[in-house]
């Protein structure tokens, strides 16, 4: 058998009432066999026994932005990342399934140690730093 076995992560773009994307700076001595540059990021994680999306969501981003109210989310795509994590035996591929998030209320953003910076970028200019880890 030669099948691949995958972890599924679910990523939140958030939209502010001004049609801004937030975005997070990562923390490359947070990750794991990550030996780069910092990159720009959208809040997420992996999806927990017994946990379903919009339960991961709302944790990841009250995890990494403190942000606790999401007013709506939508599906707005998946891929298959180029990110391997490492297990015990081998290692196992990353699915990513991204949603838009329409937050209302954005108070003071706070970062976890995940993440050094952030800010808001119109959709064009956000697309273009999530090339890095997203490519086209």
């Amino acid at each position: 058998m030669n099948e691949d076995i995958f972890h599924l992560g679910i990523k939140a773009i958030i939209r502010n009432p001004e049609g801004r994307i937030l975005l997070l700076k990562t923390n490359p001595a947070e990750l794991k066999g990550y030996e780069g540059e910092p990159y720009w990021d959208i809040p997420g994680g992996r999806i927990q026994k017994g946990s379903n999306v919009a339960e991961t969501l709302k944790r990841e981003v009250k995890e990494e932005t403190g942000i606790r109210e999401i007013k709506s989310f939508e599906p707005f795509s998946m891929v298959m990342s180029n990110i391997r994590i490492p297990t015990k035996e081998s290692s196992v591929g990353l699915i990513l399934s991204s949603y838009i998030c329409i937050v209302e209320k954005v108070g003071e953003i706070k970062l976890s140690n995940e993440h050094t910076n952030f800010d808001w970028f119109v959709p064009k200019e956000a697309a273009k730093l999530l090339e890095i880890k997203y490519p086209a």
